[in-house]
């Protein structure tokens, strides 16, 4: 665990308000939306899956780092993750451990004396069917 200066970074996204309980049969779908939209518009390669909660709701944003442009439609639209302070954590293995990632980063902060202010996300490493060689960069958003 670390604390780290974020800077803002621009995503596409499909934004909604959902339920913890639909979350985990939503995500999927979301994502795909994201990326048929940049296969469309020639990009099928290269983009960090992300997840961000923007609080405890949760409303989501579900998709992408977005490096360059591309013609976003539908459902899909630019936005970015958060700059500032942030714990941060990176999670090895399978993506099942991700929400215990994010259970030791909201303790540690806890432990060390800082705020999170509910702001909490998810930067996947390239794509992998290998458990053993899934990461996931988990971060909270310091008040």
């Amino acid at each position: 665990m670390s604390l780290t200066e974020v800077r803002s970074r621009r995503t596409a996204v499909v934004a909604v308000r959902t339920t913890w309980q639909e979350f985990p049969t939503l995500w999927g779908q979301l994502l795909g939306e994201v990326w048929d939209c940049l296969r469309a518009g020639g990009i099928d390669r290269g983009c960090r899956n992300i997840m961000l909660y923007r609080d405890s709701v949760p409303n989501v944003e579900v998709g992408v780092l977005l490096d360059r442009p591309c013609p976003l439609t539908g459902r899909v639209v630019e936005s970015a993750l958060p700059a500032g302070t942030a714990a941060m954590a990176v999670h090895r293995g399978s993506f099942a451990g991700v929400g215990a990632a994010h259970e030791a980063v909201l303790a540690w902060c806890a432990a060390h004396g800082h705020r999170p202010n509910g702001t909490r996300w998810e930067i996947y490493g390239p794509h992998d069917d290998d458990p053993d060689r899934q990461w996931t960069e988990v971060y909270a958003l310091l008040s």
